[in-house]
């Protein structure tokens, strides 16, 4: 791929994941790809999968909880590259623990890097695209967006800030000036996000209060039984990442992208009509606790 049809695409969070398989995927289809992450020591998996793939990429250090950071780097990529076409807001961090158990500096993290790692990043980028009149910001979400979880209450606030976010992004900044904003919402993908949500709380919690006992178990069965290779619902970080470059290679992209069957079950109702929200309530009981199957 060269000349108009290749792009090039600044990705955070690439140590592991869906970061590494957007990384991949990118620069397998020939786009320029400068892939990020915080600490240069975990590079060693990215490089690895790069080798498998035959391909290469920059890799840059990058923190998405400083600014001034972003700005240097964004610049530097402009400098070399005369533009930037892409941003890919990957980089993101779980938090499983419900809100009276929640250790204020974790919350404050979780916020810092899901919602305000997705602003320093656009506002970074948005001055250079908006004077070619082009570029994508692409911004990594979760069915947690849409969709409230039991326990997973911090998690979704960030999620659904970054919804919203991307929808206003979108209202204006297409039509003015070309620059397309999409979120994307998938269901589970076999990632090891999950084991550091939990590391992230590990021992800051409070010895667990009984009245959550018999709804946290429900909860985990039910999430144990989701990620199994049998229930049909886990994307491979390659799979999403594959649905992520066909959407960043479309003329027009959508608002929102969701990327599985299932999570587009789990979502149909708010996104169909349910006026108070009560409708999406029930179904997330009954998916999330009660072991039932969306209708």
């Amino acid at each position: 791929m060269t000349g108009a049809n290749e792009k090039v695409c600044l990705i955070t969070g690439c140590s592991s994941g869906l970061g590494i398989g957007l990384a991949v995927e990118l620069a397998q289809r020939g786009h320029i790809v400068i892939a990020t992450m915080r600490n240069l020591d975990k590079q060693a998996a990215l490089r690895a999968a790069l080798s498998d793939a035959e391909v290469e990429t920059e890799i840059a250090a990058l923190d998405v909880q400083h600014g001034p950071g972003f700005d240097s780097l964004v610049n530097r990529i402009v400098e070399e590259h005369t533009r930037i076409d892409v941003l890919v807001n990957n980089a993101g961090v779980g938090f499983l623990l419900a809100t009276e158990d929640a250790n204020e500096e974790h919350i404050q993290q979780v916020l810092d890097i899901n919602v305000m790692g997705v602003v320093r990043g656009t506002r970074s980028v948005i001055p250079h695209m908006r004077r070619a009149r082009r570029g994508h910001v692409v911004n990594i979400s979760s069915l947690a967006g849409l969709v409230g979880q039991p326990f997973n209450e911090i998690y979704c606030a960030s999620k659904f800030a970054v919804e919203g976010y991307t929808e206003a992004m979108a209202s204006y900044m297409a039509p003015a000036f070309g620059i397309h904003f999409t979120s994307v919402l998938s269901g589970r993908i076999d990632t090891e996000f999950g084991a550091n949500a939990a590391r992230l709380v590990q021992g800051t919690a409070p010895v667990e209060r009984e009245d959550y006992r018999p709804i946290r178990e429900k909860y985990l069965a039910g999430a144990a039984r989701r990620s199994s290779p049998e229930s049909g619902i886990v994307q491979s970080a390659a799979e999403v990442a594959a649905i992520v470059a066909n959407c960043i290679e479309l003329d027009s992209p959508p608002v929102r992208l969701i990327t599985s069957a299932w999570a587009e079950a789990m979502c149909r109702i708010k996104t169909e009509a349910d006026p108070t929200g009560r409708r999406m309530q029930q179904a997330v009981i009954d998916v999330f606790l009660e072991g039932k199957e969306v209708e």
